[in-house]
């Protein structure tokens, strides 16, 4: 009996367990919230733009050349003779003024010259003046002999005076001839400059035509920029580009003596003819007064030429990492979305390219890489440190 009544109370739970288990089951069922579908979200690739600004933009352009003197000669001499004097300043890189002697030639010979010539003239005064009295004494007893008539050329001796007056004329020219000779045995500084050579000094015997050093301006110096013809366009050459005008100003700058150095100069001329083999233009720049800082602008130095060329209205300035191939820029519009945009490049410059039209002022544009690219495409934009001008 026991038994029974036990294995009934068991019964008895476990039906209670069950039907309280389905009960909970239902009731959890009951209350689970309802799930909603939802797309997941797309990954928009993510570009780095800048905002162009639009305006007036010079186009510099930037060359090189060596600096030169604008007028270099060699010191020659035109008479022969013993060099007695040599001035302290011809020395190389040594400087002087215009009409300062340079150099001196033993002037004995010469003198003498001089003298002579002096006495040539006087005999041929007095030989000129002694026909002229002749002929007048013949003059006068024709016309006591002879009234009214002209007398002939060689009574009155006309030959001999005009034979006397070309000798005094040819003495005369010989007296100008030495003392130029005489004046020659000194040679004179040119203009203001500076040695460039010298190969003479005191005691050497030196003739017509023999090089004795070379020297050369140092009121003006020229740089010569090899250019592409192209870039011509852009500012203006005299006889090159315009007929008339100054020439572009222009900055020459170079490192000399451990200093950055500048010099002012401005575009004269072209060269003569296009080079055959690099296809360049040399545009010649003047520069006045090199050496009239410290250091100064020395021929041979190596100088950068800056340009400041035509000014573009209404243009912008972009880096070059935002024009892709065939001219082509991306925008990005107002509804986040990618454009291909053409543009028409004027220049690349230093600071980036120069762009004419196909910008507007306020344009997002692109200036990072994409792996894939669309026309349309949305994207979310990361603006890039700085603006463009």
């Amino acid at each position: 009996m026991k038994n029974n009544t036990r294995k009934f109370i068991q019964f008895f739970l476990a039906i209670i367990l069950i039907a309280g288990g389905g009960f909970g089951l239902k009731t959890l069922i009951a209350s689970k919230p309802t799930m909603k579908k939802m797309r997941p979200t797309k990954s928009l690739p993510v570009v780095r733009t800048v905002e162009v600004h639009s305006g007036a933009h010079a186009v510099t352009l930037i060359g090189y050349g060596t600096a030169r003197p604008t007028q270099q000669v060699q010191l020659i001499p035109q008479v022969s003779g013993k060099v007695i004097f040599v001035s302290p300043a011809l020395v190389s890189g040594g400087a002087f003024k215009k009409g300062d002697i340079l150099l001196k030639i033993d002037p004995v010979d010469y003198e003498i010259a001089v003298t002579l010539a002096q006495a040539h003239i006087k005999d041929a005064e007095s030989k000129y003046r002694m026909v002229l009295e002749e002929a007048a004494a013949a003059r006068d007893e024709w016309g006591q002999l002879n009234s009214g008539k002209e007398p002939p050329p060689l009574v009155i001796k006309a030959p001999q005076l005009a034979a006397a007056k070309a000798s005094l004329e040819a003495k005369r020219a010989e007296l100008t001839k030495t003392n130029l000779q005489l004046e020659r045995t000194r040679l004179r500084a040119p203009f203001d400059g500076r040695v460039d050579t010298k190969s003479v000094d005191i005691g050497q015997y030196v003739t017509p035509g023999q090089p004795l050093a070379g020297v050369y301006a140092a009121s003006e110096a020229e740089v010569l920029v090899p250019m592409e013809e192209k870039d011509l366009a852009w500012f203006n050459v005299p006889g090159f580009t315009s007929d008339n005008g100054a020439g572009t100003m222009v900055t020459v700058s170079a490192r000399i003596a451990g200093q950055q150095r500048s010099w002012p100069g401005q575009v004269m001329r072209t060269e003569g003819r296009l080079d055959e083999r690099t296809r360049m233009v040399s545009v010649v720049v003047r520069v006045k007064d090199p050496y009239a800082t410290r250091p100064p602008l020395m021929p041979g130095l190596f100088v950068t030429v800056v340009i400041e060329g035509r000014i573009i209205e209404d243009s912008c300035i972009i880096p070059r990492a935002a024009l892709r191939a065939d001219n082509i820029v991306w925008v990005v519009d107002e509804d986040k979305r990618l454009r291909f945009q053409s543009v028409d490049v004027a220049r690349f410059s230093t600071r980036g390219v120069i762009i004419r039209e196909g910008l507007a002022d306020g344009d997002e544009i692109v200036v990072s890489m994409l792996k894939t690219v669309s026309d349309g495409m949305q994207v979310r934009n990361a603006p890039a440190d700085g603006g463009q001008g």
